[in-house]
């Protein structure tokens, strides 16, 4: 068996805000600290460090983050991209890890600067001037590699989702994140003087309607906002500490890159299958809301009980530190998860979808 024996996180700040000088591992070095701290063991313990980073320029941003973090010289740092989905798929390496016996203690999260993501130029073959470009493709197809808003928009078109219904489920999301406020504080270490996630607000109907379009309906409302952020937890072969969270199953799974924001529901029932755990046993469930489209459909599609997913609110009420996102899910699920089995789950552009499991 393999636990997560603690789980610390950030605040979630937007880009350009609270965390806009800080660098990958400026984030991620408290957040280690803290998991370590909380789990009672030392530097001596750690077998290795996983970091989930989408953005960065390169290099190995995990083998700053353990020696920031002042482990051993002899943790090397495993760095991994998978966009969005790569904070739960460090967790997922993590466990294999432990599982071979190659490790007994695996701190495993993501970071994300995106306030300090370098500039993008690919080189011209011909000699001619270099050409900006914002993203790299994850599609060799471009005719099946969508820009983000544009898949949400179109999947809310298809499946008949009013911008009202969106606005909704972003309001709720802001609302709750907002009554657990207090709750929420307990999982996140201060950072640049902020101890709660910065963009959680009253947002009202008046104010839905008046964010600025994306793209068709997708809005600034009810679209995650760009942000920095980092978490990680503490993967161990032994439930250490007072309430360990059990890792019953977990997948990747690809689809269909066209259509990324269903990407998820495959994975989330192999996970429940591989657990042998129906989702009406499900107590609780995080699933990433990088848009309320994507969200209310991954939800709906796998017949989860909405009253259970995202009860202290998602990342319409936090924002999105894309590498990061995947394992605040997963501190989500340790700190909230009372009892019984609980789900975490999320997209990721070039149509792929992680889930994971776990009981307490």
């Amino acid at each position: 068996m393999t636990w997560i024996i603690a789980a610390r996180r950030t605040a979630v700040a937007p880009v350009n805000g609270a965390f806009r000088r800080m660098l990958v591992h400026d984030l991620a070095a408290p957040v280690i600290r803290a998991c370590l701290a909380d789990a009672g063991l030392g530097v001596q313990d750690v077998d290795e460090v996983i970091l989930s980073n989408a953005l960065g320029g390169g290099g190995n941003p995990a083998r700053l983050a353990a020696l920031a973090a002042g482990l051993p010289e002899r943790v090397a740092g495993l760095s991994i991209d998978r966009q969005c989905v790569g904070g739960l798929d460090a967790i997922l390496l993590a466990r294999a890890l432990v599982q071979s016996g190659a490790a007994r203690i695996v701190i495993a999260g993501g970071a994300e600067s995106y306030s300090r993501r370098p500039l993008r130029l690919a080189t011209d073959p011909d000699g001619g001037p270099a050409v900006p470009y914002d993203r790299p493709a994850f599609s060799p197809f471009p005719d099946r590699d969508p820009d983000l808003h544009v898949a949400a928009w179109h999947l809310a078109q298809r499946l008949g989702l009013s911008r009202a219904a969106m606005d909704d489920w972003a309001m709720h999301s802001h609302a709750k994140a907002l009554a657990a406020r207090d709750h929420l504080m307990a999982e996140i270490v201060p950072l640049a003087g902020l101890s709660c996630d910065a963009f959680t607000r009253p947002l009202t109907p008046a104010l839905a309607k008046r964010a600025p379009a994306l793209v068709g309906e997708i809005t600034a409302a009810n679209a995650a906002v760009a942000a920095d952020g980092a978490a990680f937890v503490i993967v161990s072969d032994r439930p250490l500490g007072p309430n360990p969270l059990r890792i019953v199953a977990g997948t990747t799974r690809g689809a269909d890159p066209a259509e990324p924001g269903l990407a998820p529901v495959e994975a989330m029932a192999q996970a429940l299958r591989t657990a042998e755990i129906a989702p009406a046993a499900l107590r609780m469930a995080e699933v990433m809301e990088a848009y309320a489209a994507q969200a209310m459909a991954c939800v709906a599609a796998s017949t989860l009980d909405p009253a259970i997913v995202n009860p202290q609110g998602g990342a319409l009420a936090r924002g999105h530190p894309i590498g990061a996102s995947g394992a605040i899910l997963a501190v989500r699920l340790f700190h909230s998860l009372a009892a019984g089995p609980g789900l975490a789950a999320i997209a990721a552009a070039g149509g792929l979808g992680t889930a994971l499991v776990v009981a307490r």
